[in-house]
């Protein structure tokens, strides 16, 4: 009797152990998760409520999505990297954000994310280390309605000769049709021609990194500076140039220069998605922002790009601002195992039929990446637009320039020198002044 007693408390107690062990082991699955900062608010949504979701259905591993608000994502990096559970995987914006990081960046040589990079030469690399990888090629400049310029061009009565925007090929013909929309702009249903100059805080990266691109690119190019390089100073050779188009977006807009400092991009790309305005100033990241406004009444095909013309010579022959700041990191202080999650998430996200499917139709990427084929590129409006501009024979591409920025203090001072003197506070000489005084003293301080 004792015996069987025995034999019976033995047979409970295993089964005991049996289950204990299953639930911790289910525990220890569930708190695999892998910590991802997120750059871009306007596909943050996409990553939460998709690709998080569907990777976790997939591999069992949660991805923790964390975005920064726009404009602050260094200081939230900063903020965030300094915590017991930081960031596995986070981006830099180039050559300058990434010296920034280097204390903290993984060599991701051996891993699978690099292993699928087209180009090699495209991550960034640090003493033979690979440290960064890019996910995305973009390319911006003015969109434009196309259903609301051949409203325009169909005008009996206006000023120019030319018969489509396809025939705008400099900023003299720009300046033109946009002034002239700006007076026939209740025949045409709009406020104004662009959409709010957006100077709200956080909010200026449009111009004080993607618009002082144009002439810091040819003034670099005049130079014969290679790309990547440190710049310790510069002239600002093409201001005047800047300014044109500045003072251009600025006295046809929707929205009076007083009030621009309470508009964000997001007030921008709904007056353009609602016809409120014919143009804005954007990239090609902002078709799920156009395509997403509640009440969108432009249609896709009418969704398209001219370049960000200025006055400068031969511009004619210049295309989109096409390149990227997009790169990806993985922390190595993380352990052994969040760092090869992270390199399963990446390239999962990137190489998986599933994966692809969301930066094909959501994220709506142009990639660097071999695992797509050519039906598998984005098949939104500007994605398509910036591979049209692209292939267009004759044409170039202005290339990202701003990664040789000396900070994003830089380009906070910049910014805040733009809203000054949009407001009438100050002059177009003291933007200049900033401009080259605060990039050496930016310069020296962070070299």
């Amino acid at each position: 009797m004792k015996k069987h007693l025995l034999i019976a408390l033995m047979i409970v107690s295993l089964a005991m152990s049996t289950a204990l062990f299953a639930a911790g082991s289910k525990e220890s699955a569930s708190a695999k998760e892998v910590y991802f900062l997120n750059f871009k608010p306007e596909i943050a949504d996409v990553y939460e409520s998709k690709i998080a979701p569907a990777f976790e259905a997939e591999t069992g591993i949660k991805l923790k999505v964390v975005t920064a608000a726009s404009g602050t994502y260094a200081q939230t990096l900063k903020s965030e990297i300094a915590k017991s559970n930081p960031p596995v995987i986070f981006q830099t914006n180039g050559p300058v954000g990434l010296k920034e990081s280097k204390g903290y960046t993984a060599d991701l040589t051996n891993t699978g994310f690099y292993k699928i990079l087209s180009d090699k030469s495209m991550a960034l690399t640090d003493e033979g280390k690979v440290l960064a990888i890019p996910y995305a090629v973009e390319g911006y400049g003015i969109i434009y309605n196309d259903a609301i310029m051949r409203k325009y061009f169909a005008l009996p009565s206006k000023a120019v000769s030319i018969t489509s925007a396809d025939e705008i090929r400099n900023f003299a013909t720009l300046k033109a049709v946009v002034e002239d929309m700006t007076k026939h702009k209740s025949e045409l249903g709009i406020q104004g021609v662009f959409a709010s100059t957006s100077l709200s805080a956080g909010n200026q990266w449009r111009w004080q990194t993607h618009l002082v691109n144009v002439p810091l690119h040819f003034e670099l190019r005049d130079a014969n500076v290679p790309a990547g390089s440190k710049v310790p100073e510069i002239k600002f050779t093409y201001s005047a140039n800047m300014k044109n188009i500045w003072d251009l977006y600025l006295n046809n807009s929707t929205t009076a220069v007083g009030l621009l400092g309470s508009k964000s991009v997001d007030d921008s790309m709904a007056e353009f998605a609602l016809g409120q305005a014919a143009m804005v100033q954007n990239g090609n990241w902002g078709a799920s922002q156009i395509l997403g406004v509640k009440g969108n009444k432009v249609a896709d095909a009418d969704i398209k790009f001219l370049p960000i013309y200025t006055g400068i010579a031969g511009e004619e022959n210049s295309g989109l601002n096409v390149g990227t700041e997009n790169y990806l990191c993985i922390n190595s202080n993380a352990s052994v195992e969040q760092q090869a999650m992270a390199d399963q998430f990446l390239t999962w996200l990137f190489s998986s039929e599933t994966g692809k499917q969301f930066v094909k139709n959501d994220l709506m990427f142009i990639t660097p990446f071999n695992t797509f084929k050519d039906n598998e590129l984005p098949t939104d409006p500007l994605a398509k637009e910036v591979i049209r501009w692209m292939n267009q024979p004759g044409v170039n591409s202005v290339p990202w320039a701003f990664s040789v920025i000396p900070s994003e203090e830089w380009k906070n001072q910049f910014g805040a020198a733009l809203a000054e003197y949009s407001v009438g506070r100050s002059t177009w000489a003291q933007v200049e002044k900033v401009a080259v005084d605060a990039w050496k003293t930016e310069f020296d301080l962070t070299n």
